[in-house]
């Protein structure tokens, strides 16, 4: 019976925690989604509402006539044509930026951590060296090497500039995860006559998923929200999203206009978002298998 008495307290201490814990991730959820409910509402008011009311006020009626402005007719500087223009171009920069920096860090990460060489490891620690190195430090150099390469100003020269700067966490993410394979596989494939490609291809690849997939969502997202490489080193008709933003928002003609400000804000973020509500939990599980497995 005291035994019994035991268990149903320490059952019903557990649910307190339980109970407990849940409330705190709720206040701390509901505290991290204030800015955007602020501005989720915020969008979809008129601005006289906008004006009379206060942030957290709900709008008297839905208004989506600032998310069409936002998308097609709001001015970002001189230009008048919403963000949708720049929206692509992001799209045109994210992807081959990703999928070739995803690509060779694959490539160097299997090199480095299964096919040794002389001087190896002094060619991670300089690729480690490249993940510490600010933004502002490779501005001019990269400006200068865009020019010589004469795709300044250019979707191609935005695509290299950030292949070249996430190379280096691309290659350290796969050499850690394909740390945990055993070189003895590699060697045995080698002696059954398998070369270089054929033993990345058939054998690193097919186990490599979790990794890709954190790789993918880490550079879409650092590439995607990246401003100042693209203020630095597009022209006009190249540039991001980030930046038509920035422009959007500081370009006013008459009174300001906050909804349209806070609807474009949010369009602009609606690819970074919808990659982790819809992969989120692959990121986690890519994480956690080469916490494991390294």
């Amino acid at each position: 019976m005291h035994n019994q008495a035991i268990g149903r307290k320490t059952s019903a201490m557990d649910k307190v925690w339980r109970v407990a814990l849940y409330a705190v991730l709720l206040i701390a959820a509901a505290f991290y989604l204030m800015p955007f409910l602020v501005m989720l509402i915020t969008s979809l008011k008129d601005v006289e509402e906008i004006r009379t009311g206060n942030l957290l006020s709900l709008p008297a009626s839905l208004n989506f006539d600032s998310w069409s402005k936002a998308w097609s007719s709001a001015c970002t500087g001189s230009s008048c044509e919403g963000i949708s223009p720049f929206f692509m171009n992001s799209f045109l920069i994210v992807i081959p930026a990703v999928l070739i920096s995803t690509l060779l860090g694959a490539i160097n990460g299997y090199v480095i951590s299964l096919w040794k060489f002389r001087g190896s490891d002094l060619f991670f620690a300089a690729l480690l060296v490249g993940c510490f190195i600010p933004f502002q430090v490779i501005l001019l150099p990269m400006a200068q090497t865009l020019g010589w390469l004469g795709i300044a100003n250019t979707t191609s020269g935005l695509v290299f500039v950030h292949v070249v700067y996430g190379v280096a966490f691309t290659t350290l993410f796969f050499r850690n995860f394909y740390q945990s394979i055993p070189g003895e596989l590699v060697k045995a494939a080698r002696l059954d006559g398998a070369g270089f490609f054929t033993i990345f291809y058939r054998i690193i690849l097919p186990v490599s998923t979790p990794i890709i997939v954190v790789t993918i969502i880490w550079q879409f997202t650092q590439i995607w929200n990246d401003f100042l490489f693209g203020v630095a080193f597009s022209g006009f008709d190249t540039q991001p999203v980030t930046v038509a933003l920035n422009n959007l928002v500081n370009t006013s003609f008459g009174g300001k206009e906050y909804n349209v400000d806070m609807a474009a804000a949010i369009i602009a973020a609606l690819p970074t978002l919808a990659v982790y509500v819809f992969a989120g939990k692959y990121f986690v599980r890519g994480l956690t298998a080469g916490a494991v497995k390294g």
